[in-house]
């Protein structure tokens, strides 16, 4: 494969930084940064694209660093280590600028900002692996594990409990989740159950704090993940009724419940459910209803019609609603929708569908809740 002299003119949306070959084709090059003058192995060749694999930084740009972790190129989780902090937050607020202007098509409201977290020492869930005596990390590109003793994007009671396991590893392979409660409590459960700690854990959700059973989803930033909950309450504003699609375990019910006179809770996994309802009856709340359905089942159900929201709040997965379940929810009687993604191409998508559908974007903030990587959450306020 040929080489190349390239510099890296900015990072895509995947976390590799972008330049130009002398035929103007776009070239991808990992573990760069913007400014870089590099050398570099042409390793795909595509009609319009090509792939490279870095083998020298003749000159850095500005906004290289050097990274902290020992483990960068080899372990699998923090491909943007090499990239000062601001950096890093300018790249993620132009990746989600330009999914929503070039996927979507869409005329933003304003300029994107992104909200700042810790660059290290925040994160209070995290999956790591176990197999045959090796505790770690997924290797770069691979399925196999980098063994790890320690990380430094971790809360430091997780990395302890990192520490801990590597020390003396589970005779069980598999995988295993880390998480942290409010009140610094650890919890890892894997291969055989509960490996440290104890079952329950805690997180803060507004009014009160939520349980939350081992592989039940939670925001893995503990450092924002109030205000990530104040900026959704916020743009929900208040009412009489509220819906709540993928309401998870509650992290954002109890507060919507005490701004709207009732709030209809919708989650579709039963162990989430599960959640949900221990953590309303345990809050006291007597005005949130909770519905067990897929999205596509509730939105079409009589029950959504009569209840007649004024707004719909929604945190989907990374793959969003679809074309279907966008369509549905412009139909509802809803006149402000609140979306919150943690995948700016979907959201994209989505927010195409919805705006063709007599609804306006009105504010788009970016949340940083994994720094360190190319990953953005987004809030979206629409309205009619």
């Amino acid at each position: 494969m040929s080489e190349l002299r390239l510099e890296i003119e900015r990072l895509a949306a995947g976390g590799e930084g972008v330049a130009h070959g002398p035929d103007g084709r776009v070239v991808f090059v990992p573990a760069t940064a913007p400014g870089d003058r590099v050398r570099v192995r042409v390793s795909e060749t595509h009609a319009k694209w090509l792939r490279a694999e870095l083998l020298e930084i003749e000159a850095p740009g500005p906004g290289r660093v050097e990274p902290r972790c020992p483990l960068v190129g080899r372990c699998g989780g923090c491909a943007w280590q090499h990239l000062a902090y601001e950096t890093q937050r300018e790249a993620k607020a132009q990746i989600l600028r330009d999914a929503l202007e070039r996927i979507g098509g869409i005329a933003l409201p304003g300029p994107v900002e992104v909200v700042a977290s810790p660059p290290f020492g925040y994160r209070g869930r995290a999956r790591i692996g176990t197999a045959r005596g090796v505790v770690g990390f997924r290797r770069l590109r691979s399925h196999s594990l980098e063994p790890a003793a320690a990380c430094p994007v971790l809360l430091p009671e997780l990395e302890e409990a990192l520490a801990r396991l590597a020390a003396a590893p589970p005779k069980r392979d598999g995988e295993i989740e880390l998480a942290a409660g409010e009140d610094g409590s650890v919890r890892a459960w894997g291969p055989g159950g509960l490996l440290l700690g104890g079952a329950k854990l805690a997180i803060a959700a507004g009014p009160h704090p939520i349980a939350v059973s081992p592989g039940v989803f939670f925001q893995g930033n503990a450092k924002l993940r109030a205000v990530l909950q104040g900026a959704v309450l916020e743009a929900a504003g208040s009412g009489k009724h509220a819906v709540e699609l993928c309401a998870g375990a509650g992290f954002f019910s109890l507060g919507l419940a005490t701004r709207f006179a009732e709030l209809l809770a919708v989650e579709s996994s039963p162990p989430a459910v599960r959640d949900l309802r221990r953590n309303v009856d345990a809050s006291g709340a007597l005005n949130i209803r909770i519905e067990c359905a897929p999205l596509e089942r509730f939105l079409a159900s009589e029950a959504l019609r009569r209840f007649a929201p004024e707004l719909i709040v929604v945190d989907p997965p990374r793959t969003g609603l679809g074309a279907a379940v966008a369509e549905a929810l412009a139909a509802t009687a809803a006149t402000r929708i609140v979306y919150v993604s943690c995948a700016p191409a979907t959201l994209a998508r989505d927010l195409a569908e919805l705006t063709k559908r007599g609804l306006r974007l009105e504010r788009v903030l970016g949340f940083d809740l994994f720094p360190q990587t190319p990953h953005v959450e987004a809030l979206a306020l629409l309205a009619r």
